[in-house]
């Protein structure tokens, strides 16, 4: 029985962690598909820390990054292209190099990636950047798995805890712009990954996502589902949150709608 506990607590750090990346730091900081009253956006702030603890990413490092990975997708200046890049490892190096430069204030991105982004000093630089507390994290998940491992093996997914996030982006940048299916041309490299996508919370239909970059909902065809829209609008439903844009992601294209009839 200790034994599921590892499992369930990785379980559940991966989907909570992924989740409050794709709802806080992507879909809100970097593109503000929604907007929320600010003792809400506190709140959310506070949890996306709680969750990711060790590998938690400030919004304003994170949303510049992005806007970047829009703008320049698979090109040299895309911060995380794999095209340009041996392995997954390589990629996210070069990407932590360039996120740091932002998220410590080491260099400044181009006037049009500014802006529009939470920023709440306590956690992003006095927790978020403390290795103190990255070792504090790092030592509750140490202690959780002393005290319900039941297998030696079982710790080889410890590591993984201190970078979830990372990890996530790496999965996300990675596969998503190498493997999987197409539903647009977008002159970029992009993909739709499955069923690897239900692991990241739909952050993997990334072809869908850079065709309609403001769309809330990441699936566009029937048969795709977006976990993270299902929540967004449940939570809209109950006034927590407010989807701020109209689009939305549309299988085939409407300009096209009258060439398949």
């Amino acid at each position: 029985m200790d034994g599921c506990m590892v499992y369930a607590f990785f379980a559940a750090h991966w989907v909570l962690c992924v989740f409050f990346q794709s709802l806080f730091q992507h879909r809100y900081a970097a593109h503000r598909m929604f907007t929320m009253g600010p003792r809400t956006e506190r709140a959310m702030h506070l949890l996306t820390y709680l969750v990711q603890g060790a590998s938690f990413l400030s919004p304003r490092g994170y949303a510049i990054l992005h806007r970047e990975h829009h703008a320049f997708s698979d090109t040299e200046k895309d911060p995380h292209a794999p095209s340009f890049h041996p392995n997954a490892l390589r990629m996210m190096l070069h990407t932590k190099k360039r996120y740091d430069d932002y998220a410590y204030d080491r260099k400044q991105p181009e006037p049009r990636f500014l802006g529009g982004y939470p920023e709440w000093p306590l956690v992003d630089r006095t927790l978020g950047q403390s290795w103190v507390m990255r070792l504090a994290w790092g030592a509750l998940y140490t202690a959780f798995y002393v005290a319900f491992a039941t297998s030696p093996w079982q710790f080889l997914l410890l590591p993984i805890h201190f970078v979830m996030g990372p990890v996530h982006g790496a999965i996300v940048n990675w596969c998503g712009h190498k493997y999987g299916y197409r539903n647009f041309s977008n002159g970029d490299d992009s993909r739709n990954t499955l069923p690897v996508d239900i692991l990241c919370m739909g952050e993997l239909f990334q072809n869908n996502h850079h065709k309609y970059g403001m769309s809330p909902d990441f699936a566009a065809r029937r048969w795709e589902l977006d976990p993270t829209w299902q929540v967004m609008r449940v939570l809209a439903r109950l006034g927590v949150i407010h989807i701020a844009t109209p689009q939305r992601a549309v299988y085939p294209e409407p300009e096209r709608l009258g060439e398949t009839t």
